[in-house]
Order: structure tokens, then C-alpha cells, then sequence
């Protein structure tokens, strides 16, 4: 037993070294050992564990932690709609497409009309047509890797684009980088057009649509500063955070800002052109039980989802400083990457570090009751995500990670047409999705515009 928590945690030092944006040599010899442990804890589970026993109910397999939200204008489902739910989901289908352009990692991902950005730590952004699953532009100028990315709403990019002589709907996003540049980008053009020199590497990022607009950034040693978007002056600066800041989200005029740490803080927008940010609340990682992992968060009323390299997901409440869990993976060697909301569904990526298997969960909102569980084989460890909506309703997703891959929910009617082999895999506390592969060929010829481009699809049915 020994050896096997001592694998599970190389394993797991393994893949936090992999997200990392520059590697000395001793780290890369570290990460090329990473199926040899693989093997090798695979060996002792076998001898501890023996012959595998029967899986039981997906209920009881699962065994998903349910949390109320208190969420006005929310409707909380009965358990008859929640079964109803759960079916649904579980007969959902999807088509995935992968990107391919990228020479490193994935680090940030955004979606932005039809066009997906996505930011990598071989330093460059490309954004991409999502109805044909091509690259649109390549957005080149940062010399580090970049680590964030965000987006103004319109009404934001309108008031920069009169000041630019540019057309009024045009539409810029912002990009944080490890060589201490904010840039801003106007994506008709593809080419950047202020830039803002931050001091320190940038690691996090939010547009905090209040007021005149602000900026807000993180940096690699933990501070956090906010700039003004009509002038791009700093307007304050912040030692919030112990160490690197990893994530920066907005609720209305409230930002939440999250470490490495474990740290959680807080802040109220005040729109003031000197000191807009003022701390409410800050949570040490000993209060949010989320220290020494990459903390990604995402707020949620008077609670703030925390997602930082555990099986689980933690929830706090940021008023009153208690915290629960949230079930996101049932083996101890699970990583829970990303945590997102979107249309009535919680999100959480799920990657188990001893095997290389990842899956996307889905939960209810606000219950926080599980749905199901969405998987491809040999599917990446998934580092962020992003989600919207189509005009019918229907769920149109983008992951990063090795792999840029955009997930296009199906329409539930209508026939389609082609061949394929189920394959179902099914593993002990684990509840798996049943995949499908097919070339556009395939198709029958009510599939949409996109179908006849290059390149293979993976259609993906919950069960």
C-alpha cells in the first residue's frame, strides 16, 4: 500500500509538471517516466485489489454528493423532473471536432459568437470558425506563453472601436501572457491594438463589465490590479494572494480571485478611477481546503465553486466561510481540472492521473445532483473549457488541453444515418460513455454545411 500512495503521488507531481509553462531538463526526464509508473501502480492494484466484483447500480457506483443552492428565479427540480432530466442527457448526443494548429498545450479557451479563441503556451491565439471547424486567424505578438483569456461585452467593444475609428461591431478580446503583457485584440483584423506592460507574468485575467469597464489581472506572485478600460491606467494594485494567482471570474460588481494557495478573496467594484477594488471576504487554503493545486473557481450566488486538482469539487460559502464537497471522481487518484455553469448544468472535468482515462461530468443546478458522464477513448486530460448555447437551445462546448476539441450537442429528432461499432467499456465505480466513430462519408444528407470538411467525427452517446 505503501508504494502504490507513493506512485499515486509521483503520478499526480507528474501532471501538475506538464501544465507548467517552461521545464528544466530534470522535469522533462520526470514526465517521460510517466507510463512506466502508470504500469507499474497498475500491477499493484491488481495484487491488492484481486478479481474484480460485479459493478453495482450506476447509482450506487457513482454515489454524486447532492448540495442545494438557494438560487432565486431557479427552478429546483423534483426528483420526477430530475429523472427526466437525467434521461434526456443520457440519450444526448454529440459531435466533436478536433482543432489541430497548436504546438503546445492549450492553456485558455473562449467563445465569442461563432468563433472559438483559443490560447496556448506556444504563445500564440487562434480563433476559429466554429460551423466549419476551421482557423480563422492567428493571433501572433505575445513572446511567453499565454495563460488567459476574456472577452468584453458588446456595448464595451463599442465604445473602443469609436475611439480606434473602427466599425461599431467590431469585437475584441483580451489575452494575458508569461511575457507581462495584457494585449488587446480586435478579431475582424486580427491584430492588436493597445497593450498593457503589467510588470509580472500574467497568469489570470477578468473584464469586470461595470461602470466604465475594468480589467482585472493576476499575476505569477500573487498580485492582483485593475485597469481602467476607457484609459488602460492602473488603477489599483494588490498584494492579495501568497502565491501565483490562477483564476480571476466576475458576479455582477463582485470578482473572485483564487491561488495557488488555496486562497479565495473576494472584492467589490466600487467604479472608482483610484482603488475600484475593495475586499469583502478572503478564505486561506485552510479555510477552503483547496491548498497546493491549480485553483480554478466559478461563483455562484453566495457560494463559489472550486475545482484544484482533487477527486472532488469544493463549495464555499464565501460569507460565511464553510465549505463542503462535491463528489467528481471515485478513485483517490482523480484530478478535477475545470468547474463551469452553463444553462441549468454544473460541469466538472474529471481526469484519473493512474490510468490517463478523462471525462466530462454533468450536474443539475442548483441541486448539484449527477446527470451523467460524457467520454471518448484515449480522450485528453482536459486544462479548460468553455461553453454557450445555440439559438435552438442546443449545447455547443470547447476543451483544451494536449487537444483543442469543440463538442456540438445533436438535435434529439430527425434521422441520421451511418455505420458504426458500439464499444462499451464498463469499470468498478466508474459509469462510462458508449462512442462512436464515423467519417463525414458516413452521413446521410441531412447532416449540416460543416459535414462535408476534412477530417474525422466522433459522435459520443451518453448511456
Amino acid at each position: 500500500m505503501g508504494e502504490v500512495r507513493k506512485l499515486q503521488k509521483k503520478l499526480r507531481q507528474i501532471e501538475n509538471l506538464e501544465i507548467k509553462i517552461d521545464l528544466n531538463p530534470e522535469e522533462r526526464f520526470k514526465i517521460s517516466r510517466k507510463e512506466e509508473l502508470r504500469c507499474r501502480l497498475a500491477e499493484l492494484q491488481l495484487q491488492l485489489c484481486g478479481p474484480q466484483q460485479a459493478p453495482g447500480s450506476p447509482e450506487a457506483d457513482m454515489k454524486r454528493a447532492a448540495n442545494t443552492f438557494q438560487a432565486k428565479s431557479v427552478p429546483i427540480h423534483s426528483d420526477s423532473e430530475l429523472t427526466s432530466l437525467k434521461t434526456r442527457w443520457q440519450k444526448a448526443k454529440f459531435r466533436l471536432r478536433l482543432l489541430e494548429g497548436h504546438n503546445d498545450i492549450i492553456t485558455c479557451v473562449l467563445a465569442v459568437d461563432n468563433l472559438v479563441i483559443s490560447g496556448s503556451r506556444d504563445t500564440t491565439i487562434k480563433v476559429w470558425h466554429v460551423p466549419t471547424a476551421t482557423e480563422h486567424k492567428n493571433l501572433g505578438g505575445h513572446t511567453g506563453g499565454v495563460t488567459s483569456l476574456s472577452a468584453p461585452p458588446a456595448e464595451y467593444c463599442k465604445k473602443l472601436a469609436w475611439s480606434l475609428s473602427l466599425p461599431d461591431d467590431e469585437r475584441f478580446i483580451l489575452s494575458g501572457s508569461a511575457d507581462c503583457n495584457v494585449k488587446i485584440w480586435a478579431l475582424s483584423v486580427g491584430q492588436c491594438v493597445k497593450s498593457i506592460y503589467t510588470f509580472n507574468a500574467v497568469t489570470a485575467l477578468s473584464f469586470v463589465p461595470e461602470g466604465d469597464g475594468y480589467i482585472v489581472t493576476g499575476s505569477d506572485g500573487g498580485k492582483v490590479q485593475a485597469w481602467s478600460w476607457r484609459t488602460l491606467d492602473n488603477c489599483q494594485s494588490i498584494n492579495a494572494h501568497q502565491e501565483a494567482v490562477t483564476s480571476i471570474q466576475c458576479q455582477g460588481p463582485l470578482v473572485f480571485s483564487g491561488s495557488s494557495d488555496g486562497g479565495v478573496s473576494v472584492w467589490e467594484n466600487r467604479c472608482s478611477e483610484r482603488d475600484p477594488l475593495r475586499l469583502l471576504h478572503g478564505w486561506s487554503g485552510q479555510v477552503t481546503g483547496c491548498a497546493g493545486g491549480r485553483l480554478a473557481l466559478s461563483p455562484r450566488g453566495e457560494r463559489v465553486l472550486l475545482a484544484y486538482g482533487r477527486p472532488w469539487i469544493n463549495i464555499l460559502h464565501w460569507i460565511t466561510g464553510t465549505v463542503s464537497r462535491l463528489t467528481n471522481h471515485s478513485s483517490v487518484t482523480g484530478v478535477t481540472d475545470c468547474v463551469h455553469q452553463t444553462a441549468g448544468l454544473l460541469i466538472g472535468s474529471c481526469y484519473d492521473v493512474a490510468n490517463g482515462e478523462s471525462t466530462l461530468n454533468l450536474f443539475s443546478l442548483p441541486q448539484c445532483r449527477y446527470l451523467a458522464s460524457l467520454t471518448w477513448p484515449r480522450a485528453p486530460r482536459m486544462l479548460c473549457f468553455a461553453a454557450w448555447t445555440t439559438g435552438s437551445g442546443d449545447h455547443r462546448w470547447v476543451s483544451g488541453g494536449r487537444d483543442l476539441v469543440v463538442w456540438e450537442q445533436l438535435p434529439g429528432s430527425g434521422k441520421q444515418r451511418y455505420a458504426a461499432v458500439f464499444q462499451r467499456k464498463k469499470k468498478k465505480n466508474k459509469k462510462r460513455g458508449v462512442c462512436i466513430w464515423f467519417s463525414p462519408d458516413d452521413a446521410g444528407g441531412d447532416e449540416d454545411e460543416d459535414a462535408g470538411s476534412a477530417g474525422s467525427w466522433l459522435r459520443c452517446v451518453l448511456q
